[in-house]
C-alpha cells in the first residue's frame, strides 16, 4: 500500500524543537500592546510630573492618576490591538471597545471625583485640633483619578502603541 507524505509530515511534533520553544509562549499582540502600553504611560508620567512640578518623582510610575492615564492606554491599546487583528465585526472588538468606554468613564469621572472629595476631606483634617481623635489619622491618596484630558491623552497613547506594534510585527 504506498503512502502519501503531506508537508506537514516532515514538522516534528516535539514540543521541545526549537520551532516549537516559541510557541510555549505565544505572541499575543493585543496583549503585548496592552502591556507596553500601560509600562509607557507610566514611565511617561517621570516627566510630565517633572514638566509640571520641576522635580523628579520616581513613584509616579507606580501611582494612579496622573498624565497620561495609564488605564486608558491599556484598554485602548487592547481594544485598538484586537481590531485591528480581529476586524471591526469581530464579538472580542465590541468587547474589549465596551470595557475601554467603562474603564475610561470611571477614570475620568467616578474616580477622579473621589481623588477630590479626598483633597477636601484631608483640608478638613488638618484644621482639627491636635486632641481631636481624628487629627492623627493618616491622610486619604488623592490622586486616584484622571483629567478628561489625560484620558484622551492615555487613549491616544495606547492607539499608537497597537498601531505600531501591528505594523513591527
Amino acid at each position: 500500500m504506498d503512502e502519501v507524505v503531506t508537508g506537514g509530515d516532515g514538522i516534528s511534533s516535539n514540543p521541545t524543537s526549537s520551532g516549537q520553544a516559541a510557541s510555549l509562549l505565544p505572541y499575543n499582540l493585543p496583549l503585548f500592546s496592552a502591556f507596553l502600553a500601560f509600562a509607557l504611560a507610566q514611565f511617561l508620567k517621570l516627566f510630565t510630573t517633572w514638566f509640571k512640578e520641576r522635580r523628579w518623582d520616581s513613584k509616579r510610575m507606580i501611582d494612579s492618576g496622573g498624565m497620561p492615564s495609564s488605564h486608558s492606554a491599556t484598554v485602548m491599546a487592547l481594544a485598538v490591538a484586537i481590531g485591528l487583528q480581529e476586524g471591526a465585526g469581530a464579538p472580542e472588538f465590541a468587547i474589549a471597545v465596551v470595557l475601554a468606554c467603562i474603564v475610561m468613564y470611571d477614570a475620568s469621572g467616578i474616580r477622579h471625583h473621589a481623588g477630590r472629595q479626598a483633597e477636601l476631606l484631608n483640608q478638613i483634617v488638618c484644621e482639627f485640633p491636635p486632641e481631636h481623635p481624628l487629627s492623627s489619622v493618616r491622610p486619604l491618596r488623592e490622586l486616584l483619578g484622571h483629567t478628561p484630558l489625560q484620558v484622551v491623552v492615555g487613549a491616544l497613547l495606547g492607539s499608537l502603541v497597537a498601531y505600531l506594534m501591528r505594523n513591527t510585527s
